[in-house]
């Protein structure tokens, strides 16, 4: 087996999160799962494999297939074990011979209107629906396939349905499709954008883009979630179909955005087949952009530089050179310009795209070996007053919660960042729970995709003046503490009561209100204080931030009001709440924790300490 294939199993459905539990016999083994697990799932965690074709545990269960069917004891019927949840004292069989003649039949019917071209197709191999056809022990389709004249009469069948090519980095090949609904659901749940539907009924049934137009001229944002969620060829990389199957994978984390992607590389030797998101991956869980999922053609590139390079002077050509020659060089003119200069005329910049030993060895090349503390990163613009600000408030420079923690939220305060657009798997995440329930106060000048999208709507579009956030939440507070809305216990327990006092006796002054500051943001005290009501009620409500408050000359003095305002409401601390910064590269927070401040060793330790 491949060595990729082997690190994820597919449990069907989703875990279920519960302190009861219950314990059933499933092929005669005692299992005990949290109560809600599906039956699917159950087994699948006893090491018993149903089979399936619509479920998956990215998805909710849908129950259309109807392969997984099982028998339980004392009950009728041929459950679907995707939707049945476990109960204790069930008594479950998923191999029976009457299981195996329906879903022999069932197979039967899907294989009667799919293409028999297995050995080129993309898939092969690599298909769910030709792995449920061995499993199932189909040898034969009484009905033929694709249109074939059985007893005189030739079927309606979809096997020459055309392609759609119009998107540039995966094809839609509706003859192959078997309206499973995976990739519909993978749109809606997973990245919310709604694209797909299944359009038409019956045999007519089928998945469209939009308004039955092709990907391209639909909603459709080019995430792959349907490509990774689709169990046939009908939705597949064109780089999949041009390159083949890879035979290993490695997995590598995306350097496009502060998210941090976990994807997986799908290799051929040194070439790239494809990248997938990897489905542990603590940042995505399984999910990627258009840029994580399709955008990787640098790798490849032909301008891409691979070997070292050295010139003696700017106007000389580059040549290339080996390793050893190109790292002697780089030292013995390190070692030249100081001797010339003075050992403060060297220095490093790192990228907070880099791990956290790469970012350490440099700040260590600086500061053992050039002898100074010249180096610097690119989170100076976008993290040191995060940094700073949080490090003041909790001690540490670090957001307090991981990014599952917006699944528990209800209410969301985004200021002066668009998730959408700059962090789009977060933002899919957070509209997942805006579509459960949550609800929204945006802060920012700019009416983004989150004031008035498509399926979420902000309850408070709070669109301030640029350069007047410490002004806007300065008169948020006001409320919170002169409307009594504070929480008091938690501040007691958890706060520092000499700090607090004069926090508060500050906002709370007539001068700190929003009619006094309405002048000033451009927002009206009425809408000011609905959203400050709102925040503090929670009971869980939390706040993301980015670039928009970090990049102005009172980033720090803002963050640290965002981090006065939780705590003053009880906002830090469990699922759900917190104060969390979202970043402008995938390592920024490590590359600060490396030491990469010219003032800051690592773990932050100040020069001068």
């Amino acid at each position: 087996m491949l060595k990729h294939l082997q690190l994820e199993i597919d449990h069907g459905t989703p875990a279920r999160a519960s302190v009861d539990t219950v314990t059933l016999s499933i092929d005669g083994f005692g299992v005990t799962v949290p109560k809600g697990t599906s039956l699917m799932r159950a087994a699948v965690e006893a090491g018993i494999q149903v089979p399936k074709l619509c479920a998956t545990d990215s998805l909710e269960p849908f129950g259309s297939c109807r392969l997984c069917l099982v028998e339980i004891d004392g009950r009728k019927g041929y459950p679907a074990s995707c939707t049945t949840p476990a109960d204790n004292g069930m008594v479950v069989h998923t191999q029976t011979p009457r299981l195996q003649q329906l879903r022999k039949g069932v197979m039967e019917l899907y294989i009667s209107d799919h293409p028999l071209d297995c050995l080129t197709c993309s898939a092969n191999g690599r298909c769910e629906l030709q792995d449920m056809a061995g499993v199932t022990g189909l040898r034969e389709v009484r009905y033929g396939v694709g249109g074939a004249v059985v007893d005189g009469v030739a079927g309606a069948h979809h096997t020459q349905a055309a392609k759609d090519e119009s998107n540039p980095y995966f094809t839609f090949d509706p003859s192959k499709c078997i309206v499973c609904n995976r990739c519909v659901r993978a749109c809606e749940e997973t990245q919310g954008t709604f694209a797909l539907t299944i359009s038409g009924r019956g045999f007519d049934s089928q998945v469209s883009a939009g308004q039955n137009q092709p990907f391209m001229d639909s909603e459709c944002v080019s995430c792959g979630a349907c490509v990774d969620a689709c169990p046939t060829a009908t939705l597949q990389d064109k780089t999949l179909i041009e390159l083949g199957q890879s035979e290993h994978s490695t997995l590598t984390t995306c350097a496009y955005c502060g998210v941090g992607c976990g994807l997986k590389a799908e290799m051929k030797g040194n070439t790239v087949v494809r990248l997938v998101p990897w489905k542990h991956g603590q940042a995505n869980e399984g999910h990627a952009c258009v840029k994580g999922r399709f955008a990787w053609g640098y790798a490849t590139h032909p301008d891409r530089i691979t070997q070292p390079m050295i010139r003696s002077k700017i106007t000389d050509p580059w040549r290339e050179v080996s390793w050893d020659e190109a790292i002697g060089h780089a030292a013995a003119e390190f070692k030249r310009i100081q001797a010339a200069h003075g050992t403060d005329s060297v220095g490093a910049i790192s990228s907070s795209r880099c791990t956290n030993e790469e970012v350490y060895l440099v700040q260590k090349l600086v500061r053992a070996g050039f002898g100074n503390n010249n180096v610097d990163t690119c989170a100076r613009v976008c993290h040191s007053p995060t940094g700073y600000g949080l490090g003041q408030a909790f001690g540490t420079s670090a957001g307090t919660q991981d990014f599952k923690s917006v699944a528990h939220a209800d209410v969301i305060v985004v200021i002066g960042a668009n998730p959408t657009d700059a962090h789009p798997v977060f933002a899919s995440r957070m509209k997942r729970r805006l579509r459960e329930g949550a609800r929204l106060v945006v802060i920012d000048p700019r009416r983004i995709d989150l004031v008035d999208g498509p399926h979420v709507r902000a309850e408070h579009h709070l669109a301030l003046r640029p350069g007047t956030n410490v002004a806007m939440i300065t008169a948020m507070a006001h409320v919170v503490v002169t409307e009594g809305l504070a929480n008091e216990a938690y501040v007691a327990e958890r706060c520092d009561a000499r700090s607090f006092a004069p926090w508060r006796e500050f906002v709370a002054r007539p001068e700190n209100s929003p009619e006094a500051f309405e002048a000033v943001t451009g927002v009206s005290a009425a809408e000011v204080r609905a959203a400050a009501r709102l925040y503090a009620a929670g009971p869980n409500s939390a706040i993301y931030y980015g670039l928009g408050v970090t990049e102005h000359a009172q980033g720090s003095t803002m963050v640290m009001g965002i981090a006065n305002l939780a705590m003053a409401c009880g906002m830090v601390g469990r699922e759900g709440v917190g104060v969390n910064p979202l970043r402008g590269q995938n390592n920024v927070q490590g590359a600060c924790d490396m030491g990469s401040f010219p003032h800051e060793l690592p773990g932050y330790r100040h020069i001068s300490d």
